[in-house]
């Protein structure tokens, strides 16, 4: 299975890669912000099952990168994970959604892998 993460801070790329390749995800690539993500979703053969993607990054921001995600059609699973406030938090779910997104879940930072597994279980539910 076949993940990407968005996220302008390299510990939290790093992290967020060990998490996911423990919950079975064998194909973690990792950018550090919106603009780096779409060339590599561009990249990927077929598409990411699942896309984790902060919402504050200099350059491309995850706003950003959901129209991009969006203009690709993408498919698979999306999570959106954010340190800021809850206000943008919310309104990053509903553009999330409004782009026709597949949002399955949302996590505060520091993400932890007990997070990110109880959304993992939830897509794995829902197949």
């Amino acid at each position: 299975m076949v993940a990407l993460i968005v996220d302008d801070d390299e510990s939290c790329r790093e992290l967020l890669t060990l998490h996911l390749r423990s919950l079975g995800y064998s194909g973690v690539r990792a950018a550090r912000d919106g603009a780096q993500a779409l060339r590599i979703f561009d990249e990927i053969p077929g598409q990411p099952e699942i896309v984790l993607t902060d919402i504050f990054m200099p350059e491309a921001d995850g706003f950003e990168f959901l129209s991009g995600l969006s203009k690709r059609r993408f498919a698979g699973e999306l999570v959106l994970f954010s340190g800021g406030d809850e206000e943008i938090f919310e309104l990053a779910k509903v553009i999330a959604v409004s782009n026709r997104l597949n949002l399955v879940g949302t996590c505060r930072k520091p993400v932890t892998l007990e997070d990110l597994s109880t959304v993992v279980k939830r897509i794995q539910y829902q197949e």
